[in-house]
Formats: C-alpha cells, sequence, structure tokens
C-alpha cells in the first residue's frame, strides 16, 4: 500500500494544486466582474472538484447529517480539526449556509485561491500573536456573519491534531462569535479519519481511508448559558471521534 502511496501521492499533488491555480483568476473575475455572492459561487464549484481529488487517493468524503440545520439565520459550525483537508469538505457541504472561515493570518498570503478566498471572501484573518488585532478580528467577522446571515466556521483546537486525538478546546473565539450572534445556532461537527492523510508524515500520503463529516444537533446559542453551551459542544463533537 505505501509503495502504491508513492505513486499515488505525485499525481493527487499536481491535480490539487492545478484547481487551486485554475480558480485564482476565476475568483477574481468573479469578484471584480460580478461580486462577493459570485465569488462564493466558484469557492463552491472549487470545493467540489478538490473533494472529489481526494478519490484520487481512494479517499471518499461523507456527510452524516441527520438533523435539519435552520435556514436564514446566522449558523457557527464549530469543529474538530484533523488536516488541511477538512476545509474543502465543510465549504462544499455546507455551502447554502455560506460559510466563512476563522484562519491564521499567515494563510492570508502566498497560496493560489485559498489567500484570495480568505481574504476577500468574508473570512476571518487572525493573529495568534497579537489578541488586540485576533479580538478586533473576529469582532468584525461576527458581525459580518450575522448581517449577512452566513454561517462562521471555527476549529476551537486551534491546530490540527496530527494523530485524530483532539487537543483541549479555546474558548475565546466561540465566545465572541456567540455574543454577537446570539439569535443563531452552534452545529457541532465532528470529523474522522482527515488525519491518515498524513500518517505517514508529508509524504507519501495514506490512501483509502473515507473521511467522514457528522453534523450533529443544532444548539439554539442564546438558550444556554456560554459555559454550558461551550461544554456540550466540545462533549458531543470529543464522544463521535473514532
Amino acid at each position: 500500500m505505501k509503495i502504491l502511496s508513492y505513486i499515488l501521492s505525485p499525481i493527487f499533488v499536481v491535480v490539487y494544486f492545478l484547481f487551486l491555480i485554475i480558480f485564482h483568476p476565476l475568483q477574481w473575475l468573479a469578484l471584480n466582474i460580478f461580486n462577493q455572492k459570485t465569488q462564493g459561487k466558484v469557492v463552491d464549484v472549487l470545493n467540489f472538484f478538490l473533494v472529489k481529488a481526494m478519490l484520487i487517493l481512494g479517499i471518499s468524503v461523507r456527510l452524516k447529517n441527520e438533523h435539519k440545520i435552520p435556514e436564514n439565520t446566522s449558523i457557527v459550525f464549530v469543529s474538530n480539526h484533523q488536516s488541511t483537508f477538512d476545509v474543502a469538505p465543510l465549504g462544499w457541504f455546507f455551502r447554502k449556509h455560506y460559510p466563512k472561515f476563522v484562519a491564521k493570518k499567515e494563510l492570508g498570503k502566498g497560496l493560489p485561491s485559498v489567500s484570495f478566498n480568505l481574504k476577500h471572501g468574508g473570512a476571518a484573518l487572525i493573529d495568534r500573536k497579537d489578541p488586540k488585532q485576533a479580538i478586533g478580528a473576529l469582532i468584525e467577522y461576527s458581525k459580518r456573519i450575522k448581517a449577512n446571515k452566513w454561517a462562521a466556521v471555527i476549529f476551537p483546537e486551534g491546530t490540527r491534531s496530527r494523530n485524530g486525538k483532539p487537543k483541549r478546546f479555546a474558548t475565546n473565539g466561540l465566545k465572541v462569535i456567540s455574543k454577537f450572534n446570539k439569535e443563531g445556532y452552534v452545529v457541532p461537527v465532528t470529523i474522522n479519519n482527515s488525519w491518515k492523510v498524513f500518517k505517514y508524515g508529508k509524504f507519501p500520503l495514506g490512501l483509502g481511508s473515507p473521511i467522514t463529516i457528522e453534523a450533529h444537533k443544532p444548539i439554539k446559542i442564546n438558550s444556554l448559558p456560554f459555559d454550558e453551551l461551550m461544554e456540550q459542544t466540545e462533549s458531543v463533537i470529543k464522544e463521535h471521534i473514532k
């Protein structure tokens, strides 16, 4: 299996980055000729192709959702974080809610398509070393989420879990978002197996471990004190990590 991964990994990397390169100017055209909503539609198509590219590695990505996610209100998707390949599936599967990510500011430059979308698509780019900047960026982001009835996407672990075991959830980001979106809903999300793409390290990539994304029952933000909301959200996410 590992020998095969040495063959398939370069093919996947070339295809994956080719999509990122192709869709970068398409995003620019969509934003500058039309508007941010059109640019978001281009990102949706990009996410579709990025998810399907995983099939080169024999990896399918499946969403499990037994609950109706409210519409026409702000949503906060709170998820564990296992790899860089968590982002495109979340963007694709929850596209009708217009998901906007909280990301470290370093991702705002240098990456085709990804950096452009983070800078111009409504995301929050935060400096982990500058709490004042991070809080300010989160406040503006939270207001955009509320005004546009978008979905926020946040990984409270902050960094990826490289072995699938969840890290401690930080509260600050979700606390700020919740403060400005009290009428919205938190949707806990559990991701399984995406860490296995990097089980050998950065290269070669792991093959054939299906990634599952499970959306849990939405929780009205103002239905619980924040500490209880955070505890319940973290608990349901972690208890479904396999």
